[in-house]
């Protein structure tokens, strides 16, 4: 099988299209033919070398999947060949999704929506697995609060606004104004641009000084330290970025706020929970851009570029949508 490898930790150039040994399901796993994957910030995390001791080289890497089953192992009895099926491969536990074959425990895989294309589905399996966990398990979310996304144009963000949407939230974003409409067609109540003014300022004005219930930062930066000043007593903070300095959080003690760190973990729950609201209409992903598999190195650049352009994700094509 073609699939890209990883094999030193650095830029783009980092990986190498090369021809690997056809996968084989063991007992509870199956095999499945990849039809499209897509990139994630975690993605060039990983290809720059931020969690070296968890990613042994060399490595295909890859956070998403969408595509057929094409051989079942033994003890699997809820796929059949010929399922159409989606799934996040096992984060740093085993190969990913850069490859036209992957094997997968029948547990964290579900059935692809069907009114989703491939591109679609591979481009919600990582993000909506992601902001399902951030706002539904972790920030419990509830009818009638308030919400603030930061990055809401992006892959996690532009899923988050959807997703409280449809608990019945009310919605703040920050977005670019290029973005407005983009963000207001997904469902957002209230759009800041954060290049001409201060998202706190923004909050509090709109909430006439109260703040919001819940902050979801996709951004990282200085947005934990400042988020208490944006949020409402008893508000909760969840991020699912890295911290990468020690930051002040001394406002969210006079707030009783919370905070929440988010890791996703793979289960087929959450993709059930997902096919729901987009049989619902309450859920689309946004493609934004369409890559091929060879042409990974390109998606990676771009997504890490600095307006990048980039409305959602960035899929990646690995079996031509006509083949």
């Amino acid at each position: 099988m073609k699939a890209l490898q990883l094999t030193s930790f650095g830029g783009p150039e980092s990986f190498e299209l090369c021809d690997l040994p056809l996968p084989v399901p063991q007992a509870g796993q199956i095999l499945v033919r990849v039809h499209a994957t897509s990139i994630n910030p975690l993605d060039y995390q990983v290809r720059r070398g931020d969690y070296p001791d968890l990613v042994p080289l060399p490595a295909i890497t890859g956070h998403d999947v969408s595509g057929v089953v094409e051989e079942v192992g033994p003890g699997v009895t809820a796929f059949s060949p010929g399922d159409e099926v989606w799934y996040t491969p096992q984060i740093f536990d085993g190969p990913g999704s850069y490859a036209e074959y992957h094997v997968a425990a029948q547990g964290i895989v579900g059935k692809k929506p069907s009114s989703l294309s491939h591109l679609e589905a591979a481009s919600l399996t990582l993000v909506g697995g992601t902001a399902w966990e951030a706002l539904v398990v972790r920030a419990a979310l509830r009818v009638g609060e308030s919400i603030l996304v930061h990055g809401g144009a992006g892959g996690v963000g532009h899923v988050a606004i959807q997703l409280a949407r449809a608990m019945g939230a009310r919605v703040f974003t920050t977005v670019r104004e290029a973005n407005f409409e983009f963000a207001r067609s997904l469902g957002a109540d209230a759009l800041i641009d954060y290049e001409k003014e201060d998202y706190v300022d923004a909050v509090l004005r709109e909430t006439g000084g109260r703040g919001v219930d819940v902050v979801f930062d996709t951004i990282g930066g200085d947005t934990l330290s400042r988020s208490p000043d944006a949020l409402a007593q008893l508000g909760r903070v969840v991020s699912i970025v890295d911290i990468a300095r020690p930051q002040n959080l001394v406002q969210a003690w006079g707030k009783n706020a919370s905070y929440h760190f988010v890791f996703t973990r793979q289960n087929r729950g959450k993709l059930d929970e997902l096919s729901a609201l987009i049989e619902r209409g309450q859920l689309r992903p946004h493609v934004g851009a369409v890559y091929s598999l060879a042409d990974i190195p390109l998606a990676h650049a771009r997504l890490e570029s600095p307006n990048n352009g980039v409305r959602g994700k960035i899929a990646i094509e690995v079996v031509p949508a006509a083949s």
